[in-house]
Formats: structure tokens, sequence, C-alpha cells
């Protein structure tokens, strides 16, 4: 089992809010990205998952139980950092087994358990070497399989790819992936990009100044998304966001379109405006616009445009794909 519910979950440090009144279920083998960006709680709020962080208010409930008071080691998870915290005198085979040797497990079962981790995260031909002699794929994948070793309820991973270059992230991202297909057990995934939680989740949950701005699927939020926050956070490039009158006559206080469902003219068209730069990559464009009275739009083009900077163009939003916002930056209902 790895279903965990917070219900109401605080935390202060002082006078100062961070987690402000947390409700979130998460069900057993789901895949869950908590993003958003720096400074949002994401990461304080799985430390208060994982019991590295008390509660100032309200509950933690693992698998039906109150874990609140629990600490980390009672709670059955097993956390995986941005740092790998793998010791460097250590073997790869001997890093994986450390906490089932303080845990005193019998020699056979550590052995048929580190076997079997280093099996699945194709780590059986480095289990005599030390982290100093890996890649830093290989070295995180140590530190998870020194998680799955544990077999834990669930599986807390903080950032665990910011220090990978772009490459290795891609790989990595993957084969998470694999791993939760294979394991079928819970994970809660804290980063700060965008294109991971898209990629990688069941469900995301949005983070806004220590708040739930929105939780679903990643194309339900790609979609159908509640407020401005969420619409300009997820998807990249980002939404464009327009105000003034091209708002006001379809009944909204802000519009928003995407990249892809904007239409570009030489001609004709509702938003005329100036080529900043066009990013030619081939099998597409990226064309930046100063639009007229509004503001800077980012046009995704498939192919190679023939525009460039200080082209004179115009921009239409493909009408079923706008999303119209009220005041408050709040979805208004189609």
């Amino acid at each position: 089992m790895g279903s965990i519910e917070l219900q109401q979950v605080r935390k202060s440090f002082g006078a100062v809010n961070i987690i402000k009144g947390v409700d979130l279920e998460i069900k057993n083998g789901e895949f869950v990205v908590f993003v958003g960006p720096s400074g949002c709680g994401k990461s304080t709020l799985l430390r208060l998952i994982a019991g590295l962080e008390d509660v100032t208010g309200g509950k933690v409930v693992i698998d039906g139980k109150d874990a609140t008071d629990l600490g980390p080691a009672q709670r059955g998870l097993a956390m995986v950092f941005q740092s790998y915290a793998l010791y460097p005198h250590m073997s790869v085979r001997n890093n994986i087994a450390f906490p089932l040797k303080m845990a005193k497990a019998p020699k056979d079962i550590i052995d048929a358990k580190v076997k079997r981790a280093a099996a699945t995260l194709n780590l059986t031909d480095y289990l005599d070497r030390r982290p100093g002699q890996l890649s830093g794929g290989q070295r995180q994948r140590v530190a998870i399989g020194r998680a799955i070793v544990r077999e834990p309820s669930a599986f807390l991973f903080d950032e665990p790819l910011s220090n990978l270059d772009a490459a290795l992230r891609v790989q990595m991202r993957l084969e998470i992936g694999e791993l939760h297909n294979a394991l079928k057990t819970t994970m809660i995934y804290v980063t700060h990009d965008q294109v991971e939680a898209m990629t990688m989740a069941d469900k995301i949950v949005v983070l806004d100044l220590g708040a739930i701005a929105q939780v679903g699927a990643p194309l339900d939020l790609y979609n159908r998304p509640d407020n401005l926050f969420v619409a300009r956070f997820i998807g990249s490039p980002t939404m464009n966001i327009a105000k003034g009158p091209s708002a006001a006559k379809r009944g909204a206080d802000s519009i928003g379109i995407r990249p892809e469902h904007t239409d570009i003219s030489t001609t004709a068209g509702e938003w005329p405006g100036t080529v900043r730069i066009a990013e030619h990559l081939g099998s597409e464009t990226f064309v930046y616009v100063d639009v007229d009275g509004v503001g800077p739009f980012t046009v995704r083009v498939d192919g190679e445009a023939p525009l460039h900077t200080d082209d004179r163009v115009f921009l239409n939003p493909r009408e079923p794909r706008l999303h119209k916002f009220n005041a408050a930056g709040q979805r208004i209902a189609a």
C-alpha cells in the first residue's frame, strides 16, 4: 500500500506561513509531481510527508493511519535527494545495502535485494565500483537503488535530476518512468521543471506560494488551466496572455492562447506586430512577435517559417482554443 492523504497541512517558520492549509489525496501506485517556481513550498511539503519537518497544523495520513507524529523511519517511505549522498569509500554494492545493514537484515536477504535492485537499475556490472568511478546518472541510480531495497510504500524524489546535464535528464526521466511502471509503487516527485512534470506524472500538483493552484492530469492542466498562474506556468513556451479590447469583446478581463494555437500571416489578422526574432529549429520555428498595443507573443510554426527580424506580421488566435479569465485571474467557464 502507498496511499497518502494531507488534511489541512500547514507549516510556519515563526510568523512566516510556508504551507497554507493543503488538502491532497494521493492514491496507491500514483506518480504525483509537485511543481512550481522556487519558493512555492514544494520541497517543504515533501519533507512534511517524509517526516523531516514537523507540521504546524493538520494531519499526514499514510495508508489510512495518522502518521503526523511519527518519525521518518516509522513512516515506511524512502527519499531520494537532489544530492546523491553516497558514501565515497563504499562500493556500489555496499551503498545500496547500507539501509538493510543498518536494519540488521540477514545477509542472504541483503544479497538478494541488492542483486534484484541492481538488475532493475542496470547496475549489475558496477556493483564493485565506487561512486567516484560512475557517471552522474549511474550515481543517481545507486541512490534510487538504496531506496528500492527498503521496499517502501512510497518513494519521495526531491529534484533528483537537477544536477545532471540535459541529455542525462532526459534519459533518467525515462528510467524513472520505467521504474514506476515496473514497481507499481507510489511516487511523489518534486521539480521546478514543468517539462518533467508533464512527461512523468499521472497527476500534477501545481503549487503557488504554499497553496495548491490546481491538481489534475498533465493534459487537463494544459488544456483547461483553472487560473492565470497555471496557464502561464504549464506549457513551454508559456501561454500568451492578452488584455484590453481583444479580451473585453470576448467577455473576459484577459484571454490566453498557446503558441501552437496562434496562426501567423503576412497579410491580415487581428493582432498586427513586428517579429523580434525567429528561431529556426528545423522541424519547427518559434517566432517572437511584439504585438502592437498588446505586448510580446510567441508563435510555434511547423517547419521552416520564412520570417525574419523586423518583418511585419498579423496574428490570429484559433477561437475554440482561447482561454478566458476574469479580473481575479480565474478561468471563465465556456
